[in-house]
């Protein structure tokens, strides 16, 4: 399902990929997706997370800091101050296994945490606090669509991951795309990919 954003506003935009090869399709469409915001006025920075070498693992220190027994780790607290400057979270990933791959979920794990994302009371009442951020997914598959809906796992992926993480911090996502590999058999696929996410120039 696809949402594509066209507002008229210039807006901060955080791209974010998580494959490891330097020639992937994923970074070739990462790319092109910050080519088109910043030819529309936007400003978009790219992370990279294997580049970066994030560190995905919930180690002791994230469970130390869940319960309230030592502050959030520094390169926790740095991506999420990479988000606080953003409007707009675009993710790019591949499609392991019917989901995220494990770099980009453990970013989620340690990033989208209690105190931030979300607040739980005493009663176990949940306040979203991350309602004024969009995201946008794109997922990069190697199955056909016919193969996702025929299975359920198109709808898995949306109760996982759209439901189940941004909804419950209260981020609306705006853009899902489940790009398949008919859509990639174009010569221009980054290009369009990005056109249909982003929405037309002018």
């Amino acid at each position: 399902m696809t949402r594509p954003s066209s507002e008229a506003t210039t807006q901060k935009a955080l791209v974010l990929m998580a494959h490891p090869a330097e020639s992937s399709l994923t970074r070739a469409v990462t790319s092109a997706i910050v080519d088109a915001l910043q030819a529309r006025g936007h400003d978009a920075e790219m992370v990279d997370l294997a580049a970066e070498r994030f560190n995905p693992v919930f180690g002791a220190a994230d469970h130390a800091a869940f319960l309230g027994k030592a502050s959030l780790p520094d390169d926790v607290r740095e991506e999420q101050r990479r988000i606080d400057r953003a409007d707009h979270l675009i993710l790019v990933y591949p499609v392991y296994w019917w989901a995220m791959p494990a770099l980009l979920k453990g970013w989620i794990d340690r990033v989208f945490v209690a105190g931030w994302a979300f607040d739980e009371d005493a009663e176990g009442r949940i306040t979203k606090r991350l309602g004024r951020l969009k995201v946008s997914l794109v997922a990069i598959a190697a199955a056909s669509e016919a193969t996702y809906v025929r299975r359920g796992y198109r709808e898995a992926m949306k109760v996982q991951i759209e439901d189940g993480i941004f909804d419950f911090c209260g981020a609306a996502v705006v853009a899902s795309m489940l790009v398949t590999p008919d859509r990639l058999a174009v010569p221009s696929a980054e290009r369009e990919i990005a056109s249909t996410l982003i929405g037309p120039a002018g």
